[in-house]
């Protein structure tokens, strides 16, 4: 068929015009150290290299020769626990190293089932308290304030586990203290409570955006339909130190604790501690050493002493004219007892560059000591993954002495590198090439750190392709991704562990191994007295293992009487009353309500629930109930203006460490990690700049000099290079569909 006149000008200036924008894409990419720039002064706030003092770190900035002294943060954590629940105040304090005036950015971790409700910033002796708005209003009072040159600070969650604090309107050599505060339910396994406090945001991976498929191609050029599993990619990364040039944002912490019964051990395994006994149910906990580089999580774990199980925890508050109410009930499981069933295990290791070092030598030794507890009537396979995938079998095969042997080797050749691209693997690993098998247990063991960006897309797989498997996470490393650990445990109907050390690995991976070698209790039902006007989360309840207690919270105009629970396991049922006259007074426990109710509702987005009815419903329980989520911010505004009139601020991302015993040069590479294939599609330039963002964290320290990218910078130039190219494939495509027109 051939093409109008008209029609075929059309496509030739859309051509023109594309590989004009090619060839001004792949000029723009030319480093800016190879251009010459005229001597200049610096503006207010920057600074000329031999101007810093010694140990200052210093961030490039769009300004030739010109560096932005780089804010750092000193961080304390103060932990109250009364049984089951911790209250944390987390004070932040913002330095500022320049002559001029910035804005810090310090993205920083905190527990998944963090609820956080309190922000405070301190001018001088005053502190000023903030208010829960919604996110985007939140935004524009802090913008606003900043512009008028007000100090000001911004809470804003990006993950569960994951949130950004702005800090406006540091003055010179000044320093802003700023306050949040949250509270949690700890978390009881195998008999004791853990205590797990995030302190590094680790490096995350985040897929590129797969671009479907051409939809049209007329006067106006090329339309791609894109979808992107990161859409906020750029507000999960910062600056990242090299190692050897000394940690950064030192962290003390402080543990109040008083239990509700006699203690037994209390134990960190990764710090050393220092505890002062203040009773037979009380003690005071700090780091043996001082402060410590904020480099890896922190944990701590406390018992009863022996022979002596916890109370049944029940917690009432009492908010306006409702009841809140948090019920933990640990099922008795020393006499569960059914019939092995042979077991279909898939073992899923992450070798990616964040794997590289300890994570991976544990992550190894995780699957090995699995694969010695395989039995002859067992089947299994091992899957590896990092941006690419590699099965050693093509099906799973019989748990005898060969395979094993073949298997050890496997796992033993493992080496660490590449991107993190997991949900192949994690496809794969849920492919049942016999879904209605009734006589084995089909269960995925899943190895990584967990440092992706693209959670929810995981979930949604999971959700998808689960059938009768059940997933296990093992979180690997000292800061491991705890969001994606329990959210795709959840999802899979299984449960999750971390090992933080290499001399956890047996202990932890043993207890998670007698977990899924028990029945798991399903069908869990908790029938509440007078019901109307109630509401209980989480909803559904789920499966439980070995030693996981019941943890319920609610919500009623009052509270009395009984709680039934009923469930099965191994096909009995199981039975348990708890009188609620005996709930202890508390505080907290409604904010805990809340935060469960918005984890319920933001976990239903993976099963189809319509995403307005969520929206609506998340936001209203955060606003009434004054926590930040994904919808809401929490903002603190000074009524003062501070920075003179006429004088600039320069924004500053604060540079974070690398987690504890990862391999630098195996995250940030020149090259970057290997780059999975993309499907052949056209693209518009003007989606460029979001289907071009690099695999690999964009900001790291140069390996010559202690300097970093700032992050809000200018395009690299690699990504130009990948701008541009991409330009060319797309005026090469437009060429072939014309000329395969015309003919």
């Amino acid at each position: 068929m051939q093409r109008s006149p008209a029609h075929s000008a059309a496509s030739r200036i859309s051509l023109k015009s594309m590989f004009a924008a090619s060839a001004t894409a792949l000029l723009l990419a030319v480093p800016a150290s190879s251009v010459r720039a005229q001597e200049t002064n610096c503006p207010d706030g920057l600074m000329r290299r031999g101007e810093a003092g010694t140990g200052t770190l210093l961030l490039r900035t769009r300004v030739p020769g010109c560096f932005l002294p780089a804010p750092s943060v000193v961080t304390d954590f103060d932990v109250d626990i009364a049984g089951p629940v911790a209250r944390i105040r987390v004070t932040q304090r913002f330095e500022n190293p320049a002559e001029g005036w910035v804005e810090g950015v310090y993205l920083f971790p905190l527990p998944e089932t963090a609820a956080v409700d309190t922000l405070k910033m301190q001018i001088g002796e005053r502190f000023i308290e903030g208010d829960i708005k919604e996110r985007q209003e939140a935004r524009r009072i802090y913008e606003a304030a900043k512009a008028e040159s007000k100090k000001a600070s911004l809470v804003e969650q990006e993950r569960p586990n994951m949130f950004t604090n702005q800090v406006a309107n540091i003055g010179p050599h000044e320093t802003i203290v700023v306050q949040i505060e949250y509270q949690e339910t700890l978390r009881f396994d195998h008999g004791r409570y853990d205590l797990r406090v995030p302190l590094v945001v680790a490096p995350r991976y985040n897929p590129k955006p797969n671009i479907l498929n051409l939809v049209g191609l007329g006067d106006g050029g090329a339309n791609v339909r894109v979808s992107d599993p990161v859409p906020d990619r750029q507000r999960l990364s910062s600056p990242v130190l090299r190692p050897e040039l000394g940690p950064v944002n030192p962290v003390s912490i402080h543990v109040a604790l008083e239990a509700g019964f006699a203690l037994g051990a209390v134990e960190s395994e990764t710090h050393q501690i220092a505890v002062t006994r203040d009773g037979n149910n009380s003690a005071s906990i700090t780091l043996a050493n001082g402060n410590v580089p904020s480099d890896r999580d922190f944990a701590l774990h406390f018992a009863p002493v022996p022979n002596a199980a916890p109370q049944i925890s029940v917690l009432k508050e009492r908010i306006g004219d409702k009841d809140y109410l948090l019920a933990l009930v640990v099922p008795p499981v020393s006499d569960i007892s059914a019939p092995a069933l042979p077991r279909e295990t898939i073992f899923v290791i992450d070798n990616s560059g964040s794997m590289a070092g300890d994570s991976m030598r544990q992550a190894k030794a995780g699957l090995l000591l699995g694969l010695e507890r395989m039995k002859p009537e067992d089947r299994f396979n091992v899957i590896r993954f990092d941006d690419t995938m590699e099965l050693l079998f093509q099906a799973p095969v019989a748990a005898n002495e060969a395979n094993l042997l073949r298997a050890k080797r496997f796992v033993d050749s493992l080496e660490a590198n590449g991107g993190t691209e997991m949900l192949p693997a994690l496809q794969a690993a849920l492919t049942d090439p016999t879904p209605t098998d009734a006589t084995r247990l089909r269960q995925v063991i899943f190895l990584t750190d967990g440092s992706v960006g693209n959670e929810e897309q995981l979930f949604k797989a999971i959700n998808e392709r689960l059938g009768r498997s059940r997933l296990f996470t093992v979180g690997i490393g000292s800061a491991p991704n705890s969001f994606f650990m329990s959210g795709a445990a959840r999802a899979g109907r299984g449960t999750y562990t971390y090992v933080s050390d290499a001399d956890q690995t047996v202990p932890r991976m043993n207890e998670l191994f007698a977990k899924i070698e028990r029945p798991a209790m399903t069908g869990l039902v908790a029938n509440w007295p007078n019901p109307a006007g109630s509401e209980a989360w989480p909803n559904p309840i789920p499966d439980l293992y070995a030693g996981e207690p019941v943890v319920l919270t609610l919500m009623a105009p009052s509270i009395n009487g009984d709680l039934q629970l009923t469930g099965n396991i191994a096909g009995r049922e199981w039975r348990a009353s708890l009188s609620l006259s005996s709930a202890r007074a508390a505080t907290g426990i409604e904010k805990l309500w809340a935060r469960n109710k918005i984890a319920s509702l933001d976990e239903s987005r993976v099963y189809g629930v319509d995403a307005d009815v969520i929206d609506k419903a998340v936001l209203d329980v955060a606003l009434n109930h004054h926590l930040t989520s994904r919808l809401t911010s929490l903002v603190a505004v000074d009524v003062t203006p501070s920075r003179p009139e006429g004088v600039g601020i320069t924004t500053g991302r604060v540079p974070l460490n690398l987690p504890a015993g990862w391999d630098f040069d195996k995250v940030f590479n020149e090259e970057g990690p290997r780059a999975p294939r993309m499907q052949e599609a056209a693209v518009p330039a003007e989606l460029l700049t979001q289907l071009a963002m690099n695999n690999a964290p964009p900001s790291a320290v140069s390996p010559e000099e202690s300097e970093l990218v700032l992050a809000a910078g200018g395009t690299s130039a690699n990504l130009m290079m990948l701008a541009g190219l991409i330009l060319l494939v797309v005026a090469a495509l437009v060429a072939r569909r014309d000329a395969k027109v015309q003919s």
